[in-house]
């Protein structure tokens, strides 16, 4: 049976992954929830990263943990490097050492917004702020190592668990009376589910050669709901489907540009991926984004 690491156990993506991984090999967490189950393990502090892998002794480690505050990134660059930069090297060295692989979690901000069609994964990065630029270095770091990979970009993420913007819209449409969104920046709503349920298509077909499986696919792969919308356009269809229609204040949902919304982290006008290349290699049907948020507001 296959041995899994998967940290972040309790953020968006890895509750999801917890759950759709069990039926793919034995599943030990890790995070530095110390109340939560699992072990211990603070990606700030590599030694705590070396300590767990050695002692799990995994074949494949998943690490959707990640420093997600791109804001709040601006003013802490040092643990946003820890743990979005070097701790995917660390892991990374770990796997080899242990002959493991790794599957890692990446973002459509490292791009830079100024073209017009989905970014594919020949585009060339060119992260406009701290967040993105850590996430880089992490795809960077893993790759230097030469251990067994995917690395896995998506967008946009949101569910049930966490702070994430269907989360605020929800919450938002119901104490106020009008809102105002940003309209001009561009990508693809991704449910957590949707990646979780989406690696695990993926490892299911590597389970008899892991480290063969991953090493014949070895790369980045982008990973979203199809489609692609504005901030608004997602805002306006969360409030569409919302079931509890009866229970929102909001009268009124207003287009705004980003010049009247200023945030300490510039976001790139345009992030949507090209999901061409994770489709035809892994036999992927994506679904698109409105599907997918449809199907979570009505769950």
């Amino acid at each position: 049976m296959t041995r899994i690491l998967l940290t972040g156990s309790t953020g968006q993506v890895g509750w999801e992954l917890q759950r759709t991984l069990m039926s793919l090999g034995q599943v030990i967490t890790a995070g530095r929830e110390v109340s939560s189950p699992g072990i211990y393990m603070d990606l700030a502090q590599p030694d705590t990263i070396r300590h767990v892998i050695r002692e799990v002794q995994p074949d494949l480690i998943i690490n959707p943990a990640a420093y997600t505050a791109v804001d709040k990134a601006e003013t802490e660059p040092e643990l946003a490097i820890a743990v979005n930069g070097t701790a995917p090297g660390v892991i990374a060295e770990e796997a080899k050492l242990l002959g493991a692989g790794v599957i890692h979690y990446s973002t459509d901000y490292v791009f830079n917004g100024s073209q017009a069609k989905p970014y594919t994964e020949q585009d060339e990065p060119d992260p406009q702020n701290i967040y993105g630029k850590t996430k880089l270095a992490g795809e960077k770091a893993i790759q230097a190592v030469d251990v067994p990979h995917l690395i896995l970009r998506t967008s946009w993420v949101y569910g049930l668990r966490g702070k994430n913007f269907l989360l605020t819209m929800l919450k938002l449409g119901r104490e106020r009376e009008e809102l105002k969104v940003v309209d001009d920046q561009v990508g693809a709503p991704t449910w957590s589910r949707l990646i979780a349920q989406s690696t695990a298509h993926i490892i299911s077909q590597g389970t008899q050669d892991m480290i063969g499986f991953l090493s014949s696919n070895n790369g980045i792969y982008h990973l979203t709901a199809t489609g692609q919308t504005s901030w608004y356009g997602f805002a306006k269809a969360i409030f569409e489907y919302d079931p509890n229609l009866s229970q929102q204040k909001l009268k009124n949902l207003i287009a705004i540009p980003s010049e009247q919304y200023p945030t300490p982290a510039k976001r790139p006008a345009y992030s949507s991926l090209d999901t061409q290349k994770i489709s035809t290699t892994f036999g992927l049907t994506l679904p698109s984004w409105q599907r997918n948020l449809e199907l979570l507001i009505g769950s």
